[in-house]
């Protein structure tokens, strides 16, 4: 697929670019690249791994140069020795095949929803974050994650089934005790272009139920809670292909709310939609409890809400004895926020 990042380089970081990706395809200990600032090429060589997640074994780099000389050498740092990166490198293909066999003939959004769900159901967040987790062999291979892997994984798999994606990444933010910066990814959908966040999705998500709060947002609902991207990406201007949009889960009216809260305590199930009447205000939350609880009581049930703020999601679902806490607040990826 298209390298993102690459086309946004001046000739020379290209030819750095370039030069990084032979060298690490080809496995080799050491090659030449044009000469530039450390931080330049420590920039590129991110930004390579990003739009090439099957560098899956390239995790750092040295470099060496001769105050003379217009080029360095770059000496990569790979996670396993010659042999076993392309045993993995064999394995990771078989794996990416088989799963994306059964996808043949279905449209975009199935194949962008089952790639959501497979990582809502079959990979869970790594808080040791081992080196492996940040790459797609960690996801793929061992079932575990953090974003950056999590968000190289969705675009491997959607680069082998045809659709347009790419990694987004935001910086740190100490002051709000954002510890890390955070990988989702932008996909192109329908033409438009939609922010995809499994990582956020998975932390939500309980057993069987999973959860779509970050499934194709826009700019404006995304960056409620994520940071600003650190580099350059497409404008999501479109809120078409929103999840709970699109399945008629997100309401504009309280009358909404009410009719699908009783239907949900009448057969017993757990409903979650996304509040779409103006800004989910305290006042607005307090008169969205009291429907479902009046809609609770008409069962002789009790009401139990998980609320996802920021996106204003919120999941209801009923119990016969009164829970501890009425409102639970959700907080989406913590295991990357302190």
């Amino acid at each position: 697929m298209e390298p993102y990042y690459y086309h946004q380089m001046n000739k020379q970081e290209q030819a750095v670019y370039h030069a990084m990706k032979t060298g690490l395809l080809s496995l080799a200990p050491s090659f030449q690249v044009p000469r530039l600032d450390g931080r330049i090429l420590s920039d590129l060589f991110f930004k390579v791994r990003l739009d090439c997640p099957e560098l899956f074994y390239a995790v750092s780099f040295r470099y060496r140069y001769y105050p003379d000389s217009p080029n360095a050498e770059i000496v990569p740092e790979y996670l396993f020795d010659k042999s076993k990166v392309q045993a993995h490198q064999k394995a990771m293909k078989a794996r990416v095949e088989k799963l994306i066999r059964p996808l043949t003939g279905k449209s975009e959004q199935e194949k962008e929803l089952w790639i959501h769900d497979f990582i809502c159901q079959n990979v869970r967040y790594d808080k040791l974050k081992k080196p492996y987790s940040h790459e797609i062999i960690g996801p793929l291979g061992q079932g575990v994650g953090v974003c950056e892997g999590i968000a190289k994984t969705v675009k491997i798999l959607c680069d082998n089934l045809g659709i347009w994606c790419i990694i987004a990444i935001s910086e740190a933010n100490p002051e709000k005790k954002i510890k890390y910066r955070h990988a989702w990814n932008i996909v192109k959908i329908g033409g438009a272009y939609y922010h995809l966040d499994a990582t956020f999705d998975n932390t939500l998500g309980r057993g069987e139920m999973l959860r779509y709060d970050y499934f194709n947002l826009d700019d404006a609902r995304l960056f409620r809670d994520h940071e600003p991207a650190l580099y350059r990406i497409p404008a999501c201007c479109e809120k078409e292909h929103d999840y709970y949009r699109e399945k008629k889960l997100s309401f504009t009216k309280l009358e909404e709310v009410k009719k699908r809260v009783q239907q949900a305590a009448k057969k017993g199930r757990v409903l979650t939609f996304r509040w779409r009447g103006g800004y989910l205000t305290r006042e607005v939350l307090k008169e969205l409890i009291a429907v479902i609880e009046e809609a609770a009581a008409e069962r002789n049930k009790f009401g139990k809400l998980s609320l996802n703020w920021p996106q204003a999601v919120l999941q209801v679902s009923f119990t016969e004895s009164r829970p501890d806490e009425t409102v639970v607040l959700e907080e989406a990826n913590e295991g990357e926020q302190a």
